[in-house]
């Protein structure tokens, strides 16, 4: 879809609609370059992540109520990567929603819907890292398979409910009766006082939540060190398989935090729309990090990729290796 124009000439994005949107202008190398980034860190993205999920489901050993989180985590941020950012680039790139409303209202929804999951994810794991290193004799009791799953779809539905509403109720779906966007245009336009409250609510509120349990997971951690060195060797391992798992998604956490903050100090503030893009852009990379976290930090995912990219996991019995030893298919 590349063009080139005269500097002076307008064009744009439906010629025949007295209302449409202007087309940005771009040379040809500008539009190449920016359609294979965008391409190649999509593609990246839901790689990684693809990854991570097919770990999760297939292999045994990691069917646990963290990693059941950890999955729903994958699977919004692979979302992100597979929908959101190819979306995302057609519209930076072309400046025009070529769509229709329908699709311009469902955006909407899957948008919301995916970046409030990824961060009631977060919450979620930090609320089970919380309850495994302060109350581990209560853990297996009050953290189960089930309870993980019932409250990971609750949050998918409840998310998916309150976005569907909010699209619908501002006319995202039938962008025609608006008259504050030209056509051509699927942006989500908010007042100052709703960015605030959403701001509170949507983000500060949580962080609260997420930053006030890992101080308490890391002080309980500290204090366990000191009775550790007195401890036999076989329960210092298991002290600091939690603590490792607790430091290792804390770093996830703060990458999530170091990504929207910006964003989010922008989004209130009179800035460019140039900033706004690339701040927008480091949210979305953001989905393609975690996976590297768990690279860097989980022996096992590096194990369990190995099994995968090798074609292992098609063999009898491999979701039943422990991936935890050095035990090879």
């Amino acid at each position: 879809m590349a063009y080139e124009t005269e500097d002076h000439e307008i064009q744009y994005c439906f010629p025949a609609i007295n209302s449409s949107c202007t087309k940005g202008k771009h040379s040809s190398r500008e539009y190449n370059i920016m359609y294979v980034f965008f391409s190649l860190l999509s593609a990246w993205t839901v790689f990684l992540n693809l990854l991570v999920i097919i770990s999760i489901s297939h292999f045994k050993k990691l069917h646990t109520p963290t990693n059941l989180i950890i999955l729903s985590l994958a699977v919004a941020d692979m979302l992100i990567g597979l929908i959101v950012m190819p979306i995302e680039a057609i519209k930076l790139i072309e400046t025009c929603w070529y769509f229709g409303d329908t699709y311009c209202g469902l955006f909407t929804v899957i948008l919301g819907l995916l970046l409030s999951v990824s961060l009631s994810n977060l919450v979620l794991i930090a609320v089970d890292r919380y309850v495994a290193v302060c109350y581990p004799l209560l853990y297996p009791q009050k953290i189960t398979m089930t309870k993980t799953l019932l409250t990971i779809c609750l949050c998918w539905f409840c998310f998916s409910s309150y976005f569907t509403s909010y699209a619908i109720n501002n006319g995202y779906f039938n962008t025609s009766h608006r008259s504050d966007v030209c056509y051509g245009d699927c942006s989500v336009i908010l007042s100052f006082a709703w960015r605030v409250s959403d701001l509170i609510l949507s983000f500060v509120s949580p962080c609260i939540l997420i930053i006030t349990l890992y101080l308490r997971i890391f002080y309980v951690v500290h204090q366990q060190v000191k009775v550790i060195n007195s401890l036999m060797k076989s329960g210092k391992l298991g002290s600091k398989s939690e603590s490792k798992a607790a430091l290792t998604l804390g770093i996830i956490v703060t990458v999530y935090l170091l990504c929207w903050i910006p964003y989010y100090i922008c989004s209130i503030s009179a800035v460019s729309s140039i900033t706004i893009n690339v701040l927008t852009w480091v949210v979305y990379i953001n989905s393609g990090l975690n996976p590297m976290v768990y690279a860097l930090f989980y022996p096992w995912f590096k194990k369990t990729v190995k099994l995968i990219l090798t074609l292992k996991i098609f063999q009898p019995a491999s979701s039943l290796v422990n991936i935890f030893t050095e035990h090879q298919l």
